[in-house]
């Protein structure tokens, strides 16, 4: 009896082991007011004073990691919080957005992502990154989920859980102390900037476009402070703020509005301000920025017909001018022909002059920004190179006083003497824009840093009824293999109430279209030489983004054919099955030279050679109704696998069904 109450009782604890072994790790940040619950088997690294919690796994090192921070984000930044998350996510090399939504309950705002990157051409590994970014109360909390798509079968549903088991358990955090806004005087250091064009790599030039390189207008000649690919987006365009902050924004040829982005080259932070320029207008980019003396930022597109100022006291966008003034100029069709270089890098002097630089030459003009007047004179410079590649101007005020005009100019940096109209080599380097603002010291009210940037110790305004925000549906058309834009494609976007418009996509295949909430939306993709593509969307719950592959019409590719059902156990069609079947009717259709074949699929329940006969006879099933839609009889052949090709596990429901499937291979294109 002994013996069996001693048997009873270490049963009992060796079950009440296993039960505690599977509960999940609970970690508490008490200051920031929130937990979470990690499986067993994960680590958990935090550094003293560090506000990031890093959880890791792997047989070898870190497989897989989920990090884990809150820092300060100002009350703006929830109405950016889905475009930098999009924008950000579209930086990333051979990025593929899978989705991207966005939820508000008035209270927080949060975003939640899911993409793959590749930072190596293929076949190198992509990187699955999986993450939610909540802004609640003047904090912002980030979860993220990275590790090789081929750790997800092993460590993603795990992380999905982690993420998942977010609550916030302590009142809200206070938010950062208000900083004072006295009336200040506002001084430039004597830094200057630069964007570099070219970096080398294993000693080949390649484009850069995103490092800033640093000079002292002391000693420009001295080898400059380097900020190695601090922006998110290559440029051309540089602005320098009064509070000694750079601007930027993309050199994308997008026509589409894009948002300012802000680094701080003291703290070498940066984050998307909430400032958006109006789109460039066609095959035109942002070639130049500059500042005035008020503090204000310009910039303008490359063939100088639109010059936009952003007001970092107010946050306002202004049109300047929508046609060149130079196109008045005298000197004009000396410049302006066919062929011709741009003019349209620019700098602003302290008496509303702007400069700009005639990139073939050298040669200078002015405008009167007040009056849009140009000067009747073409500015020519001495001492400098005969080759084009001039790329911009830059006033600064030397320590002499004298003020001092800098060129970017073919692999170099040239320092000019306005009065005597020559130039001399200051250092070699190629840069697309110059950025400097020691010309101006004036006294008004302070610059507002973009609540964008993190970690901006400013207070929350006072709570105002927000305006209504238009639900965006976002995208990509892709290459289905190389991940490359597709901006010929035709898209055509149809609502739920019969509405039918053509989307006009950037030069990046990327598409942004305001849509009605409570209505539903089917967006269609056609290009010659690819599948065609549909996507649906509902506008209920805020934003949403997902990029669209098209597959091409390539020999040996296998397609899936999404939602084609069928009765349980039978090879009977579902009448669901016929809105993707209709849509292999019309690819077959257009493209008659193309053949295929069918391939049926189930999961491994049952008797294998039952399953077997069961695909082949589903494979038959949609043949014959291909056939019965026109389709040859010849130009299609059907084969059956039963279970012995999973696409995924057949250990549970939820991935098993995924293995009853309908797929077609093509083989051959005419």
């Amino acid at each position: 009896m002994r013996l069996l109450l001693l048997l009873v009782l270490a049963l009992g604890w060796i079950e009440l082991h296993a039960q505690d072994a599977s509960e999940p790790n609970v970690f508490r940040d008490a200051q920031a007011g929130y937990r979470l619950r990690y499986p067993r088997g994960w680590q958990l690294e935090r550094k003293p004073g560090n506000a990031t919690a890093t959880f890791y796994t792997g047989n070898a090192g870190r497989a897989a990691e989920v990090l884990a921070s809150v820092q300060a984000a100002p009350p703006a930044c929830k109405q950016l919080l889905t475009d930098s998350v999009w924008l950000g996510i579209r930086q990333q090399p051979q990025a593929q957005v899978l989705r991207l939504s966005e939820h508000d309950n008035g209270a927080s705002h949060e975003v939640r992502y899911d993409y793959t990157y590749s930072a190596a051409p293929a076949p190198a590994l992509r990187t699955h990154v999986v993450g939610r970014r909540i802004w609640r109360n003047g904090y912002e909390y980030r979860l993220e989920y990275q590790a090789a798509i081929s750790e997800d079968h092993d460590y993603l549903p795990e992380a999905r859980q982690l993420l998942e088991s977010l609550a916030f358990v302590a009142p809200l955090p206070s938010a950062p102390p208000a900083a004072p806004k006295p009336q200040v005087v506002q001084s430039c250091d004597d830094k200057m900037y630069g964007i570099a064009a070219l970096r080398s790599r294993n000693g080949i030039w390649e484009d850069d476009c995103r490092t800033i390189h640093e000079f002292s207008v002391s000693n420009p000649s001295a080898q400059p402070t380097i900020h190695k690919l601090v922006l998110p987006f290559q440029s051309y365009a540089l602005a320098k703020g009064l509070d000694n902050c750079l601007y930027s924004v993309t050199k994308a040829p997008t026509d589409a509005p894009e948002l300012v982005y802000r680094y701080n080259p003291a703290t070498r932070e940066g984050a998307y301000t909430p400032w958006r320029l109006p789109a460039q207008g066609e095959e035109n980019v942002w070639i130049s920025a500059a500042t005035d003396k008020r503090g204000d930022l310009y910039f303008i597109t490359s063939d100088g017909n639109k010059l936009v100022k952003v007001s970092p006291t107010d946050s306002t966008v202004t049109v300047v001018w929508d046609n060149d003034p130079v196109r008045r100029a005298p000197y004009f069709t000396a410049i302006g022909f066919s062929g011709a270089g741009t003019h349209a890098n620019f700098c602003i002097d302290d008496n509303n002059t702007v400069y700009q630089v005639y990139s073939t030459d050298g040669s200078l003009l002015k405008i009167d920004l007040g009056t849009r007047q140009p000067s009747p004179e073409l500015i020519q410079i001495d001492g400098l190179p005969k080759r084009g590649g001039y790329s911009d101007v830059l006033l600064q005020e030397a320590a002499s006083g004298k003020r001092v005009l800098y060129l970017a100019g073919p692999k170099a940096l040239y320092r000019v003497d306005l009065d005597n109209r020559q130039a001399e080599l200051v250092r070699r380097g190629i840069y697309t824009d110059l950025a400097g603002c020691n010309l101006f010291d004036v006294a008004t009210p302070p610059v507002q840093a973009p609540p964008a940037m993190a970690a901006a110790a400013a207070a929350p305004a006072p709570a105002t009824p927000e305006a209504p925000r238009a639900n965006m549906w976002r995208g990509r058309i892709l290459d289905a293999v190389t991940l490359q834009p597709l901006p010929q494609t035709q898209f055509k976007l149809r609502n739920s109430v019969g509405e039918e418009i053509n989307v006009r996509l950037g030069a990046d295949g990327s598409f942004a279209i305001e849509v009605e909430p409570g209505r539903s939306y089917v967006g269609q993709a056609k290009l010659d030489g690819y599948v065609a593509a549909n996507s649906f969307y509902s506008a209920n719950a805020g934003s949403y983004a997902e990029d669209i592959l098209l597959q091409p019409l390539a020999v040996g590719v296998t397609l899936p054919l999404n939602n084609v059902q069928f009765q349980q156990g039978k090879a009977i069609l579902l009448s669901s099955s016929h809105s993707a079947l209709d849509q292999l009717v019309g690819i077959l259709s257009a493209n008659p030279g193309v053949s295929i074949e069918l391939q049926g699929h189930t999961d491994n329940v049952g008797d294998p050679q039952k399953n077997l006969v069961l695909s082949q006879k589903r494979a038959a099933a949609v043949k014959t109704y291909l056939v019965h839609h026109g389709i040859a009889t010849e130009r299609i052949s059907s084969v059956g696998f039963g279970g012995t090709k999973p696409k995924a596990s057949n250990a549970r429901e939820s991935t098993r069904r995924l293995n009853r499937r309908v797929e077609f291979k093509i083989l051959s294109v005419q």
